[in-house]
């Protein structure tokens, strides 16, 4: 078994950020990270455009230089790479955590790499910096395992002249139906609010309104998704019933954390919000030294919280084991 002072789970922004503050502090913490560095990133659409300006979304105090206002998903997969890189952070990637069990001695953390070998190792403090994209919320709906469905937008081309159908109307669901009639394919939006979501991107509602207003794309309020079939999806709104067509269906309805894992590490979730309990101040969760860095922060709401306020959640980890220590 690995002996290890401090594990982070999780090598993206947030989990990078942490390591790089408890190294300012003296710590050399080892990142497990089940792909690679800055994973989620990696899986966002080819053509993502950050919300955040470049310096928002920096890490340790190393610019990130962008020619544009807001960088795009290549220009932070590279920054966050090369970051890693120039700390010389410890990262064991493609090794996935299976599963963490508390003893006197600390924390004893089971993994498996890509080539199928088991790696133990026993931890005095533990950081989960896991984020929520790898679990996307489920409509729970007859037909949603279909092949045609996905809960993931990657790009257009693929596309061109086909019939979709985009369930959700958040930015994820703006941004792919924007991709998606660029590329030429018919695009029927189904939400369920009654209006506009009020956390799109204010710069690009005007041009998906548009859109609409031009019946380039077909957008529905109030709607209610009852099942998928190969060819169409059924929906509601009210009592009344309709049909879209559709050659391929996105259910961009959100993410959400891991929340079987937080519970077996013995983290209190709160019901309704969906949020782990933890200790502003320092990160720290009702588990003594186990803390949570990023979006998993933020429960249900994954608009509360983002790179660009979870970066400074490593400061406030990195402070609070050094106290722990000097006492110690």
């Amino acid at each position: 078994m690995k002996e290890e002072k401090i594990i982070i789970i999780g090598g993206g922004p947030c989990g990078l950020s942490a390591a790089i503050e408890l190294k300012r502090q003296g710590f050399e913490p080892l990142i497990i990270e089940k792909k690679n560095v800055a994973n989620s990133i990696y899986h966002y659409p080819t053509h993502q455009t950050f919300f955040s300006s470049s310096e928002k979304l920096e890490i340790g105090q190393i610019p990130f230089i962008s020619e544009r206002q807001k960088p795009v998903r290549n220009e932070a997969l590279t920054y966050y790479r090369t970051v890693a890189d120039r700390t010389k952070l410890r990262i064991n990637t493609y090794e996935k955590v299976l599963n963490m069990q508390s003893n006197p001695d600390g924390y004893h953390i089971s993994t498996v790499d890509q080539n199928n070998i088991a790696h133990d190792y026993l931890t005095t403090y533990l950081v989960v910096a896991t984020g929520y994209y790898d679990h996307p919320n489920r409509l729970d709906i007859p037909g949603e395992s279909l092949p045609h469905v996905s809960h993931y937008f990657k790009e257009a081309h693929p596309f061109y002249n086909q019939n979709v159908v985009v369930i959700g109307g958040k930015n994820s669901a703006v941004d792919a139906t924007l991709e998606l009639e660029k590329a030429g394919a018919h695009v029927t939006v189904l939400y369920r609010g009654a209006d506009y979501s009020s956390s799109v991107k204010p710069w690009i509602l005007p041009n998906f309104e548009a859109l609409v207003r031009h019946n380039k794309i077909q957008m529905v309020f109030n709607a209610e998704v009852q099942k998928i079939t190969e060819e169409k999806v059924h929906y509601n709104i009210g009592e009344a019933n309709y049909q879209a067509e559709a050659d391929f269906v996105f259910a961009m309805v959100g993410y959400h954390p891991d929340h079987q894992f937080l519970k077996s590490i013995g983290i209190n979730i709160d019901i309704e919000t969906g949020r782990p309990e933890f200790n502003e101040a320092t990160m720290e969760t009702n588990i003594s030294n186990v803390y949570i860095s990023g979006v998993i922060a933020a429960g249900y709401n994954n608009n509360e919280i983002f790179i660009e306020n979870g970066r400074h959640h490593g400061e406030q980890i990195a402070q609070h084991i050094a106290e722990k220590e000097q006492v110690r």
